[in-house]
């Protein structure tokens, strides 16, 4: 978190973004004093950063797990806009659940808790012991198997539902193939990714 004051709120928002070099209306801050005196006016607004937001959701996996009797040790960094968390306890397998649907619940709950707090939407990428990476690499294995089969068939073929983060991992693996295309459709947890063929 950083403060600034300037003569008004605005004038502190606008010296802020200047600063941290963002759009004043991508600042996530609170007015922590303003004075409107008759000879002196000032506003001190304090901002809160990415590294706050990821610390607060960090904060609050702890406590809520504590709550249901898991100690958990946590490592978080921004990469790509993305506040990424990872996860370790000895209850990791109960943490990532079948098929990770746990992980899955986990990483909404957080997601929403830091949104709420904050007032921002923010993605976040909770890890539980590697699964995540290992479930990325197993994901891009499958969409380069299927690519190539689309591109000897000429066939379109569709991967099975997955999640946001997963069908990000098809898009990127396949970015850059001759006459290949990936479109995500389907609604909630029955979103899907096609891969075509184009000429």
């Amino acid at each position: 978190m950083k403060e600034f004051t300037a003569k008004s709120v605005e004038e502190a928002v606008a010296s802020a973004a200047e600063s941290l070099g963002v759009e004043p209306a991508h600042l996530v801050y609170e007015v922590k004093e303003e004075k409107k005196g008759l000879f002196k006016k000032s506003a001190t607004i304090a901002v809160y950063l990415d590294e706050d937001a990821a610390s607060y959701a960090e904060s609050y996996l702890k406590s809520a797990l504590a709550a249901l009797g898991v100690q958990i040790e946590t490592e978080s960094n921004m990469e790509d806009g993305i506040i990424k968390i990872t996860i370790d306890s000895d209850a990791n397998p109960i943490l990532i659940g079948k098929g990770g649907k746990t992980l899955q619940a986990l990483n909404e709950i957080a997601k929403f808790a830091v949104s709420t707090k904050f007032r921002k939407r923010y993605r976040i990428l909770l890890d539980v012991g590697g699964y995540k990476e290992d479930k990325y690499d197993r994901v891009a294995h499958i969409a380069t198997r299927t690519a190539k089969t689309v591109l000897r068939t000429h066939i379109d073929a569709s991967l099975d539902p997955m999640t946001p983060d997963e069908r990000r991992v098809v898009h990127n693996t396949l970015s850059d193939w001759d006459h290949i295309k990936t479109e995500s459709s389907g609604e909630g947890s029955d979103r899907a990714v096609t891969i075509k063929y184009v000429d």
